[in-house]
C-alpha cells in the first residue's frame, strides 16, 4: 500500500510542477492584455454601426 501513496504523492508533485508555470504565465499577461484590449480601440462600450443595422433590419424581415 505504501508503493500506492508514493506514487500519488509523485504525481501530485509532477502536476504541479507542470502547471505552475502556465498559471504563473497567465496571471502575469492578464493586466497587460486587459490593458491593451480598452485602450486599443479608443471608445468602450458597444457601437452601433450601419451594418450592424442592417444585420438587425434582416433579423426583423425588413
Amino acid at each position: 500500500m505504501k508503493t500506492t501513496k508514493t506514487n500519488l504523492e509523485r504525481r501530485g508533485l509532477l502536476k504541479a510542477l507542470a502547471v505552475a508555470p502556465i498559471a504563473g504565465a497567465a496571471v502575469a499577461a492578464a493586466p497587460a492584455f486587459a490593458n491593451t484590449a480598452s485602450t486599443a480601440t479608443g471608445k468602450q462600450g458597444y457601437r452601433e454601426t450601419e451594418h450592424v443595422r442592417r444585420y438587425y433590419a434582416s433579423l426583423r424581415g425588413e
